[in-house]
């Protein structure tokens, strides 16, 4: 895989603005793919990110449910219900796609061949560590998928999730208090906030939307080192 990372200029800068949409934070994590990249996009917000991905990327995007070089969501009139994504979301194909049994799926996701995976996360801790499958409460339903295939088998694993539950509490921990998918394995958090990347240092913030550094190191219980000059 010949992945080549976009340039810097390609980023999205930092902003006066609020929080972003969902749809922002998934155009924020298209640009940051690399070319050619073989990605897998999970369950949820991740799913967003097919429909910011330019056309001309060479992004080859992988379902658990057995197929490569599925393309952005379906609209009216493209929908087919035997062709979805592994959330049940009706999707399209770009040329080239393939289909393939479960198993070979979980062999892709398993044996090291995704560049990248993009999940949504209950907690992600500050050394990297990923909870996304399950909140531990009694009357919750568990919901593991391939989420731990992913989180040990690519080979870098990007969060995309609000940095605040409904209720204000951060969901950027020093701990994970809910059940773990994977122990440090999260390279990257991309938030409604600011982004972060976890470094054998501590989070580095390297983007903010509608909030600053410090700001944000009075609500979070983590260290957080600024971006790098």
């Amino acid at each position: 895989m010949n992945a080549t990372s976009p340039a810097k200029n390609d980023r999205v800068p930092l902003n006066d603005r609020g929080p972003l949409s969902k749809n922002e934070m998934a155009a924020l994590v298209a640009r940051d793919i690399p070319q050619g990249a073989f990605v897998n996009l999970g369950i949820g917000q991740p799913t967003l990110v097919a429909d910011h991905l330019p056309a001309d990327s060479g992004v080859v995007l992988h379902t658990e449910n057995g197929m490569l070089n599925m393309g952005p969501a379906a609209k009216a009139g493209e929908i087919d219900p035997d062709l979805t994504n592994a959330g049940k979301i009706p999707v399209t194909e770009l040329p080239g796609a393939a289909y393939f049994h479960h198993a070979d799926s979980f062999a892709m996701m398993r044996g090291g061949h995704l560049d990248i995976c993009v999940m949504g996360a209950f907690q992600v801790s500050a050394t990297g560590d990923l909870a996304n499958w399950h909140t531990g409460a009694p009357d919750a339903i568990p919901a593991v998928g391939g989420a731990m295939d992913l989180a040990i088998g690519a080979k870098k694993v990007y969060v995309m999730m609000t940095l605040f539950t409904k209720t204000g509490a951060a969901k950027l921990v020093p701990e994970c208090t809910y059940p773990l998918t994977g122990l440090r394995c999260v390279d990257r958090v991309y938030t409604d906030q600011a982004v972060f990347d976890v470094t054998p240092q501590g989070l580095r913030v390297t983007q903010t939307f509608g909030t600053t550094l410090d700001e944000l190191a009075d609500r979070l219980d983590v260290p957080l080192l600024p971006a790098e000059a």
